[in-house]
């Protein structure tokens, strides 16, 4: 994974004779801004054994594991993929690095070593396997590609890794467990040769860590055409963390469906990757309009209370505390969490691709919001999504049951192609009672799905007081805010969150850049009293006397700006803001966070615990 703006460059001499090996998440292709210095430093690896295994997990100074078999629930026809084999894989990598240089970075003997190995086994097995150099990367070197026979060629799912490490050492967990494990599932797959119901593709990429150059050039490549032939791609960039957390990219999108289902049926509850947003390969296909997913078990961030609770290992310590260190080798690879995303992957393979006969055509609906407040004689609004979940899209008709006499719902357009969203209206008429209302949202096309909506009716004025920010305090992850990649996040480089661990932290890059985070919201009527309260942390490195704005943050609801904050407001602590906002009573309009630094100096804008009360 490539390096987050916030985490400064770690840069070891390696030591002739000396065995290195390092990884972790990749250097951005931008500087790091000043403000974003690293995390506390790394705990020592020294005394780690190494994984040797299926039912054998790395042990460091501060983690323990159970010592457990793992046994899927959910399998299907996929093979269980040996993790043994793909260990086998990550040692050749650690020798590979150790006989050049004790790295295997982009450009280095190292990496053309690691691009052989993988190659060779990939051409044993009866893949067509091409090289694609990479003209625009900082060091040049190749992708590797290796395509399985069969399949619809216009129905392509990839799966990818980056291959390239960091020059520190020989990056085994980043990014030799991503390569590894599918590596294993692509000799699984040759080996049973099962029929395709789609295409399948493999990549191994060059110079992640210089900020997705390898990737970013191969879809750069692809004309519009041979885009709308990948329906999927899914990336696996640190998959064996020693004190590993378990993360799906876009947990809750149609892609991750198979993913997500088979660490749900080991009790995993994974969560979203907000570490990884932006930093590892999935993000060039995100930008090229390709739907992703991808299994990650964390690099340099913290593992919570909760999380070490649900998962096991330690809390407080980072998921690789050898991220980007010399002592990323074998012995910094947690067998558990190896065979749980090895085994993922074939699960996806076999999900997406593999069958006897074509998958059939499905879809899912979605509201959001889930709820919303109407008084009578007036309207709301929702949006409906769908999203194809399996064979091809479909068109699907819209319709709703179980509103109250005196409510209507219209939908616009009534009928979908499914993943299309459709906007719902709500309408109460003048005589509607007041109470509490569930309507159901019905899509109907080769099957039938629903969901519900919530609507409050409100009588004679009255007002049901309530919050109306979801997942203000930013300790639920990303969902429901939209932001620019990483601005939510746990990091503490910037001091703690106002409360609890996560916060937006926007800015702090000290160059040219803006960052947002934004969410839809709901406002009811009829209520006496409507505040919007947030905690703000500002700091810079502008000079204290200096008057002007150079690096400002804009607050803004629907299309009204609220305040704007600059580097002249710097202060050593939160300052709670405040505002009225009882013009936006019965409406639904947009909530946004956007900053706006010049090329010199970084100003930090830290935003925490927001809310929207109702009284």
């Amino acid at each position: 994974m490539k390096r987050s703006p916030m985490t400064a460059g770690t840069t070891l001499a390696v030591l002739a004779g000396m065995l290195v090996a390092a990884s972790g998440q990749s250097a951005s292709a931008e500087p790091s801004p000043p403000a974003r210095t690293a995390l506390s430093a790394a705990v020592s690896a020294a005394d780690r054994a190494a994984a040797s295994g299926l039912d054998t997990l790395a042990k460091g100074p501060d983690e323990q594991y159970e010592r457990q078999m793992v046994t899927p629930r959910v399998r299907g026809s996929a093979p269980d993929i040996s993790v043994a084999n793909v260990q086998a894989h990550l040692a050749q990598l650690n020798t590979i690095a150790s006989q050049n240089g004790g790295n295997r970075r982009a450009g280095s003997a190292g990496y053309t070593a690691s691009v052989a190995y993988v190659k060779g086994k990939l051409q044993a097995a009866g893949y067509t396997v091409s090289e694609q150099t990479c003209t625009s990367c900082t060091y040049r070197g190749n992708n590797l590609i290796a395509d399985w026979p069969g399949g619809p060629s216009d129905q392509t799912v990839m799966f990818g890794a980056h291959l390239d490490g960091v020059a520190a050492g020989p990056g085994i967990n980043d990014n030799g467990s991503g390569s590894a494990t599918l590596l294993e599932n692509a000799l699984a797959l040759a080996e049973q040769n099962p029929t395709m119901t789609k295409h399948v593709r493999f990549a191994w990429w060059n110079g992640e860590e210089q900020g997705l150059q390898g990737s970013k050039y191969y879809v750069g490549q692809l004309t519009a055409a041979q885009r709308s032939t990948i329906k999927a791609y899914y990336n696996f960039d640190m998959v064996a963390s020693t004190n590993a957390g378990y993360f799906i990219n876009n947990v809750d999108s149609a892609a991750s469906a198979p993913m997500k289902e088979y660490w749900d049926s080991l009790n995993l509850a994974p969560e979203e990757n907000v570490e990884g947003q932006g930093r590892s390969d999935d993000y060039s296909f995100q930008q090229g309009g390709i739907p992703t997913s991808g299994y990650a078990t964390g690099a340099s961030y913290t593992k919570s209370s909760a999380q070490a609770a649900k998962w096991g290992g330690t809390a407080g310590r980072p998921y690789d505390s050898c991220y980007h260190q010399s002592c990323d080798t074998t012995s910094n690879i947690n067998a558990t969490a190896l065979d749980r995303s090895a085994d993922g992957i074939a699960h996806t393979v076999w999900k997406t691709s593999v069958g006897t006969t074509a998958p059939a055509d499905d879809f899912s609906v979605v509201v959001k919001p889930v709820s919303g407040n109407v008084q009578p004689g007036g309207s709301v609004s929702a949006s409906v999504s769908t999203a194809t979940t399996s064979g091809s899209a479909q068109t699907v008709k819209l319709t709703a049951s179980g509103a109250p006499s005196g409510v209507t719902v219209a939908f616009a357009p009534a009928s979908v192609q499914s993943g299309s969203s459709s906007a719902m209206t709500v309408s109460a008429g003048d005589l509607t009672a007041p109470g509490t209302y569930t309507i159901t949202v019905t899509g109907t096309g080769t099957a039938t799905h629903a969901a519900t909506y919530s609507l409050v009716v409100g009588g004679g004025g009255t007002c049901q007081a309530r919050q109306v920010v979801a997942n203000g305090g930013f300790e639920e992850g990303v969902a429901p805010w939209t932001q620019t990649g990483g601005v939510i996040s746990n990091r503490t480089a910037e001091k703690p969150a106002h409360s609890g661990a996560y916060m937006a932290w926007l800015g702090g890059w000290g160059s040219t850049h803006s960052d947002a985070a934004s969410q839809s919201l709901t406002i009811p009527s009829g209520c006496s009293a409507y505040k919007l309260s947030f905690h703000l942390r500002t700091d810079t490195d502008e000079s204290a006397g200096d008057p002007t704005a150079y690096d400002t943050l804009t607050v803004k609801l629907g299309t009204k700006t609220l305040a704007t904050y600059s580097n002249t407001d710097a202060a050593g602590s939160y300052v709670q803001k405040t505002f009225d906002v009882d013009a936006f009573a019965g409406q639904t309009v947009t909530l946004g966070f956007t900053s706006s630094e010049d090329a010199y100096l970084q100003t930090s804008f830290v935003v925490d615990d927001v809310t929207l009360n109702v009284s």
